[in-house]
């Protein structure tokens, strides 16, 4: 495996460019993927009728489909964006279990772990759905697992987890990794002297509706939800905004009690909240679609965040490519996937995305009309660079819609001298585009942004460093329009200035992950 440290100088800039996914394929890390593996169903029909008997809707179906669910999902996303992948589980003899296990078969994953045993039953959730909508869903399972398909499994557990990559634990309470599998792989990935850091272990993400029992594991991640982390807190979340705060506020409690070394909250619509131990956060926030017949978005989340982070890329930016891995799904229907080429494809869509400031401004009125608050922030932003992502994470959410403006590239020249920028304004709007926190971008050429501030109005202008509101230019026209300057964090050791002058001397990691031509 790759190890790349979460290093300030790898920038996000290298990160989120539309040739990435395809790098971190072309690493094609080694994941287990161990739990609880199902069959989605997807029946679809037309309902013009109501049942003689009960006013109930007849549905006559015209298609019906299959594809692997759970951690099967997850393994087959794993697969799509270029990992080497084996799961290991339990499931039935039936007809959804060969189904099952030829579906992973095609895709390429390894079965060698994956047991049968005939008093299994594999479990299906089949959606009947008409127009686009899901009407019913229809779940069976296994009431018990059998003790020897326990006992089969459990026997494997350390060899499935040999020279692996990432061991990623998919447990969603079916029975499947209890007791005996549940010992056997803490034993398996625990470290005698450490308690399950050595240098040899894979990379451990734990997705689980009760992350607690997996403490033993010392995870490097666990991904629990809004739900699975207000029963984890005991406590009722709010909702919109407050949830993310809500949770990083309550980040200690969280580490202590699935003892992992970072927990991330996915929020559904509202993103994703990274907590830490030294109490550092990073939020993303989704694209969604209109409600739709999808499923497993979560899913492809871990999967990405896995492949990222077992091939090297550091947690901000794995995090970020993985919000849009899990946006590419939303906007499709049924149980997907994500993979390579559609990952690449949506981030290369964010090139010449910077829009000219009449159409931003009729844009932000339409917000304004919708009663969102609008944050304006300026800047180079050449060479992106984790100190730029915090900051501009902590300008989104001083509102609902955050708008960067970007110096034009003479402008930057004019500011930072010759040699600058690294990046043409181009590059720099289509990566800044590609941050999930960046509603829109724009670019200017005045020696300030005093003109566009006083076309566009923002509630709020963020400005990063070591100013006060009275040492900016700006200022007066932020508040004449009504508004409020925020200054946020100054982080010097992260400006793009360090990052240059220690690529330029050879330091750091800029040598990870190349892009094409390097």
């Amino acid at each position: 495996m790759t190890t790349v440290p979460d290093a300030a100088d790898l920038s996000t800039q290298r990160a989120l460019a539309d040739w990435l996914p395809g790098r971190l394929a072309a690493e094609a890390p080694s994941v287990l993927v161990i739990g609880d593996l199902m069959l989605d169903g997807w029946w679809n029909g037309t309902i013009e009728r109501l049942c003689r008997e009960a006013p109930a809707p007849v549905v006559d179906l015209q298609a019906r489909h299959s594809v692997p669910g759970g951690a099967a999902n997850t393994a087959m996303n794993l697969a799509a964006l270029g990992a080497r992948v084996s799961v290991a589980g339990i499931i039935g003899t039936d007809d959804a279990g060969a189904d099952l296990r030829r579906q992973l078969v095609a895709a390429g994953i390894d079965v060698t772990h994956l047991h049968s045993h005939p008093d299994m039953v594999t479990t299906t959730k089949i959606r009947i759905s008409s127009g686009g909508q899901v009407m019913l869903r229809l779940d069976d399972a296994a009431r018990t697992v059998p003790a020897p398909a326990l006992a089969a499994l459990a026997s494997s557990v350390r060899a499935a987890v040999e020279r692996r990559d990432a061991v990623l634990v998919c447990d969603y309470g079916n029975g499947v990794l209890a007791g005996p599998v549940h010992e056997g792989l803490v034993q398996a990935l625990a470290h005698p002297a450490t308690g399950g850091s050595g240098p040899e272990r894979p990379l451990v993400v734990v997705d689980s509706h009760d992350p607690r029992p997996w403490a033993a594991l010392n995870p490097d991640l666990v991904t629990p939800n809004a739900q699975e982390t207000a029963r984890l807190l005991d406590l009722r979340l709010p909702d919109g905004q407050d949830r993310a705060e809500t949770v990083s506020g309550h980040g200690p409690a969280l580490l202590a009690a699935t003892g992992a070394a970072a927990v991330v909250v996915t929020l559904d619509r509202d993103g994703t909240v990274l907590v830490r131990p030294d109490g550092g956060t990073h939020r993303t926030w989704a694209r969604p679609a209109a409600e739709k017949q999808a499923s497993g978005a979560g899913d492809t989340f871990v999967a990405a965040l896995t492949l990222a982070r077992s091939a090297g890329l550091p947690l901000t930016a794995s995090l970020d490519l993985a919000q849009a891995a899990a946006d590419v799904v939303v906007h499709q229907p049924g149980t997907s996937v994500c993979s390579t080429s559609q990952l690449g494809r949506y981030l290369a869509a964010f090139a010449d995305t910077a829009l000219g400031a009449d159409e931003l401004e009729q844009q932000l009125e339409l917000h304004r009309s919708e009663g969102q608050r609008i944050v304006l922030t300026n800047g180079c932003f050449d060479v992106l660079h984790s100190g730029h992502t915090r900051y501009l994470n902590q300008a989104k959410q001083l509102g609902d819609i955050l708008v960067v403006a970007l110096n034009s590239d003479d402008s930057v020249t004019r500011l930072k001298g010759p040699g600058r920028p690294i990046n043409p304004v181009a590059d720099r709007a289509a990566v800044v585009a590609a941050l999930s926190c960046v509603d829109y971008v724009t670019v200017f050429d005045t020696p300030t942004a005093e003109p566009l501030i006083r076309q566009l109005r923002p509630d709020v202008y963020a400005k990063g460093g070591d100013y006060s509101p009275e040492m900016l230019a700006e200022t007066p026209a932020v508040e004449e329009s009504g508004g409020r300057v925020a200054i946020l964090d100054y982080v010097a050791e992260r400006s793009t200035t360090a990052v240059v002058n220690r690529i330029r001397g050879g330091e750091g990691v800029a040598a990870v992950l190349p892009g094409p031509g390097d």
